[in-house]
């Protein structure tokens, strides 16, 4: 009887392999021929999966960002008491890639952004990515500012929106060696300690 395939662990590991060689060579030297070595699979495996080499790409990018999202959901289940504004650092913290550990996935994941530049199915692939992240901060936000003394609430949506930008230029800073990841944790973090004390200053608590 003919051994049964699991085509979603496949592509999963075709999808590492992928990322892989882009932390190695970059996007440009993905190929179908080293990405099927590097996943121990044949080339027709990798072509029955993937019609094309930017479909190929498309699905590892999703596969980061999915993987990405995991780990800010875990953050937060982890630790279920902690109040809305702690939340919302540890899961900017968590997508900002400033740890060792995800310096790889760090350096792959902005080769995608800059090849999402040129490549539609790319761009749409990181904007679903984006504006999931979006909506999670904008929810934290809103419920980090609910009863704050302010003359002016939060914008959650601005406010998130800023965050992700934040969280991506840090991220190219670290790699490029304009900042130690000790310095960018600072910045993330006096940032976000920003977002509340405006409340405390408001007029209403004077």
């Amino acid at each position: 009887m003919p051994r049964q395939v699991d085509h979603a662990e496949r592509r999963r590991r075709i999808a590492e392999a992928v990322c892989r060689i882009a932390d190695e060579r970059g996007l440009e030297g993905v190929t179908l021929r080293d990405v099927a070595a590097c996943a121990q699979v044949s080339m027709g495996a990798v072509q029955r999966c993937f019609r094309t080499k930017e479909e190929m790409l498309v699905f590892a990018l999703a596969h980061i960002g999915e993987r990405i999202g995991e780990r800010v959901r875990a953050r937060l289940v982890r630790s279920p008491a902690q109040s809305a504004a702690t939340a919302l650092g540890h899961a900017v913290a968590e997508m900002s890639l400033l740890r060792e550990e995800h310096r790889a996935e760090a350096r792959v994941w902005l080769a995608f952004v800059a090849q999402a530049v040129v490549s539609e199915p790319l761009a749409r692939t990181l904007k679903a990515n984006y504006a999931a992240l979006q909506e999670m901060f904008a929810r934290l936000i809103s419920e980090a500012d609910e009863g704050a003394d302010r003359a002016v609430p939060l914008d959650p949506q601005r406010e998130a929106r800023t965050l992700l930008a934040l969280a991506d230029g840090l991220t190219s800073h670290v790699l490029v060696g304009h900042l130690t990841p000790p310095e960018a944790q600072d910045v993330l973090h006096a940032h976000l300690n920003g977002l509340w004390e405006p409340a405390a200053r408001s007029p209403r608590s004077m």
